[in-house]
Formats: C-alpha cells, sequence, structure tokens
C-alpha cells in the first residue's frame, strides 16, 4: 500500500488531534503565565511589607540586620544606601539597584540573581532631606523564590495534568466514535467484497450514514448502467448466433450441391444462389455490428458533434439512389434551406436514416415513390420518411422495432435489424419516432423529432 494514502479514520483523528494538541500547548504557555503573575502578587506583597518593616525601623541608627530564612527554606536580603550609592546597611553585593525618578515613592519590583539564587526585589525610595531632592535612602530588600516556584508547579501541575488527560480521554473517545462510525462504511466494504462477479443487484443506500448515500446512489447507478451493458451484451450474442447460424449453414449447404454439379448451367446458377447467401449474409453481419455499435454502452458521447442534419440527410439519400433505380422507384429529397443543428454521431444518424430508406425501398412496389423530407419545427429538426407503399397497420406499429420481429406476408427478405437499430440511435441521441399513414391514408410515414440545439 502506497504510504502517501492516509485511511479516513487517521485523516480525521489527524485533523482532531493536532489542534488539540497546538491548544494544549498553548494553554500551556498561558496558564504558566499567569500562574507566574498570580504566584507574585501575594508575595511581592509579603515582600514589600516587610520592606516597609524594615523602613519603619531605620531610625534605629546604624544597626544591621543580617539576613533572615523563612519557614519555606527561602532567604530574605536587604541593603540601604544613600543616594551616592554609599550602603548603610545590609549586604553591599545585593545587585540591581534601579534609579527612581523625582518625586517617585511607589516601590519597584524586579527580578535578579544573587549568590547563584534568583531572587525578587522591592526597592523603595525614602527623601531624607525635603530641600534636596538628591537626598534619599534607597531600601532594597531581596528574596529566593522557592515557595513561589513551587507555587508556581503546583498550580500549573493542577492545570497541565488534568488538561492532558482530558485530552487523552477525549482522543479514546473520539478513537472509539470513529471506529463506530465507520462501521457501516466497513460493512458495505465486506458485503460488496462477498459478492460474485455476476451480482450486480443494487447497494442498500438506508443502512449507510447520510453523507456516504451520494456515494452508493453514484455507485448503484455505474451498477445499473454495467447491468445494462451485460444484458445487451448478452442478449446480442445470443441472437447473433440465433441468426447467423441458419444463413452461414444454408451458405455451406449450396457450396457443397454446387461442388457435385458437373453441369456448367447448373454449376453457374448454383454459383448465383452462393453469391446471394453471401450477400445476405454479409447485410445481416453489417447490421448486428450496426447494432452493437449504437447499443446502449456501445457508444461513446465523445464522438459527439454538432452537425447540419440537413447535409447529412442528403448525402445518404444520394447513397440509395442506385438502390431506388434497381426498382425503378423515384427517390427523392425535399431539405430546409436554413440549417438544421443536431448534436450527435455522424455515422450513426447515417445508418438510422439508411436503414429508414432501406426499408421504405424494400417494401414499396416498383414505380412507387419514396420522399425524405428535412425541416425544423418549433422544438427541434425533424426528418420525414414517406411512401406510397402498402403501409403498416396500427397493430404492427409497436412491434416492428423490436430485433428481428417482421410482419409476416410482406415478400420480402429481411433480417428484421432495421428498424431495431433505428431505435436504438433515436435512444442514443434522445430523440422521438413515430409512424403514421402517408398522404391520403396510403403508404407509411416515419417522423423523427430530435431535440433542440443551438446553431453550428
Amino acid at each position: 500500500m502506497d504510504n502517501d494514502i492516509l485511511s479516513l479514520r487517521n485523516h480525521l483523528m489527524n485533523w482532531l488531534f493536532t489542534p488539540l494538541f497546538v491548544l494544549w500547548i498553548f494553554s500551556t504557555a498561558a496558564g504558566y503565565m499567569a500562574t507566574l503573575n498570580y504566584a507574585n502578587q501575594p508575595y511581592d506583597l509579603a515582600l514589600k511589607e516587610r520592606a516597609l518593616s524594615l523602613a519603619g525601623q531605620m531610625n534605629l541608627g546604624g544597626q544591621t540586620y543580617p539576613d533572615q530564612a523563612s519557614a519555606s527554606g527561602d532567604r530574605t536580603f536587604y541593603a540601604i544606601t544613600t543616594g551616592e550609592g554609599r550602603v548603610i546597611a545590609g549586604n553591599a553585593a545585593l545587585p540591581h539597584r534601579p534609579v527612581f525618578q523625582a518625586n517617585r515613592n511607589e516601590p519597584v519590583f524586579s527580578d535578579g540573581e544573587f549568590k547563584g539564587q534568583k531572587i525578587r526585589m522591592v526597592s523603595l525610595r525614602y527623601q531624607t532631606n525635603p530641600a534636596d531632592s538628591n537626598s534619599y535612602a534607597l531600601l532594597q530588600m531581596a528574596e529566593t523564590i522557592g515557595k513561589r516556584q513551587a507555587l508556581t508547579r503546583g498550580i500549573l501541575g493542577n492545570i497541565v495534568i488534568p488538561q492532558l488527560l482530558l485530552i487523552i480521554m477525549a482522543g479514546g473517545a473520539v478513537w472509539y466514535a470513529l471506529k463506530r462510525g465507520l462501521m457501516p462504511l466497513e460493512h458495505l466494504r465486506q458485503e460488496v467484497a462477498r459478492r460474485s462477479r455476476d451480482d450486480l443487484s443494487l447497494l442498500d443506500e438506508k443502512k449507510a450514514p447520510v453523507e456516504v448515500q451520494p456515494l452508493i446512489e453514484a455507485v448503484n447507478d455505474l451498477l445499473q448502467r454495467l447491468k445494462h451493458v451485460m444484458e445487451s451484451q448478452k442478449r446480442f450474442i445470443a441472437d447473433a448466433a440465433h441468426q447467423l447460424r441458419t444463413p452461414f449453414a444454408g451458405l455451406k449447404t449450396q457450396a457443397e450441391l454446387a461442388l457435385r454439379e458437373a453441369d456448367p448451367a447448373l454449376l453457374r446458377h448454383a454459383l448465383h444462389q452462393i453469391l446471394a447467401s453471401a450477400e445476405r449474409c454479409s447485410h445481416l453481419v453489417n447490421q448486428l455490428l450496426s447494432l452493437a455499435r449504437n447499443e446502449p454502452g456501445g457508444h461513446t458521447y465523445s464522438s459527439f458533434a454538432m452537425l447540419n442534419l440537413n447535409r447529412v440527410a442528403k448525402e445518404t439519400t444520394m447513397l440509395w439512389v442506385p438502390e431506388a433505380l434497381k426498382k425503378n422507384i423515384d427517390l427523392g429529397f425535399e431539405g430546409s434551406r436554413q440549417v438544421l443543428p443536431v448534436r450527435g454521431d455522424a455515422i450513426g444518424l447515417q445508418e438510422m436514416i439508411g436503414n429508414l430508406l432501406d426499408n421504405a425501398i424494400r417494401y414499396t412496389p416498383p414505380g412507387g415513390t419514396v420522399t425524405l423530407r428535412a425541416g425544423y419545427e418549433e422544438g427541434g429538426a425533424v426528418l420525414r420518411i414517406e411512401d406510397n407503399g402498402p403501409g403498416i397497420s396500427e397493430e404492427h406499429r409497436g412491434q416492428v422495432f423490436e430485433r428481428f420481429y417482421r410482419i409476416l406476408g410482406s415478400g420480402q427478405v429481411g433480417s428484421g435489424l432495421g428498424l431495431a437499430i433505428v431505435r436504438e440511435v433515436i435512444n442514443l441521441h434522445e430523440a422521438r419516432i413515430s409512424i403514421g399513414a402517408g398522404t391520403d391514408g396510403k403508404g407509411t410515414l416515419v417522423t423523427v423529432n430530435f431535440p433542440h440545439h443551438s446553431g453550428i
């Protein structure tokens, strides 16, 4: 399996947990800053109070105060200096003596390091001579931050660890929910995997989630179309086997009889019979191939293009003039002065028109007329093929488009595939065909209506 292909479950897990992990990191950082700020406030207040208490004792002269240790183990340091920087009392090595602005007496807190330990320091400025602004004393008191760090770690532990546990629990819940949520897809996969290769029945979309139902509908549509294609192929193979068996058996029999003839005249007659049978076989094979080509699934819409139906009809009519002349039939074409735009397959349309003309010429008696008219009506282009032959009774008009159906007593040789090919081409082009009586109720009038298309 390609490593670049990610399962849907892993894909969803990544998209769910990556934001959660990033949010957890930001939450931890924000919690640390907030915890540090809130942890400093009470200890800063206590540090200031001790500094103020020490400042209240400054009238004790040059008395010094040793470093103090709190119950928590933190050490406290202090230094009292003059405005010139001379140390009056305390530890002279205490760092970070901020420069105070004039008339600024509020405490100033700062962080630093002293004797290898991190400290928190408060600085207080006291004016010693009101007449001289440069005459002041600076009291600095610092303490190590052990208890602050312990408080910060405690608060962070109570925030970060529960958040992490919640994320882990959420991960387990999400994983289980995804497993349960994707279970219908797994059942669907198993159902498809258990099917035989010939089983094209539709999938049950009711058992699938709403989000997957459009996919199931698309697959069912594909299965339905594939089923139609396979049925058409099976029907075509059965029809071809049935129809080809008889003429080729007759052709073989005639050839065997011709081999036995010694009389040149009879031999020549037998050869004519073989030629006629071969022509019928060739015609049948061509019609079977044409039928297979125009069946659903046997044709690709990539060959469709905008065509001028008037031109296609005229060119096809000219191809059938020699056949009409053999029976002394007047084959005419009445075209349109305007372009008749049709989107379709040129070869398929020629086969459709050719089969309609073939039927009309075949069943029209010698000396008759066959006319092909091309025009435009509201809704699209129209073709009409009219003849003055015997016509088709109403009871047969709905059946003549079935494969191998032939009207008994017509006296004509044929395979019964011509109008079946016409029907397939009509369906392929989403057109409509109807059969009626010709002028004055005589003959046959076939009308083909095409859907509207914009100009070429």
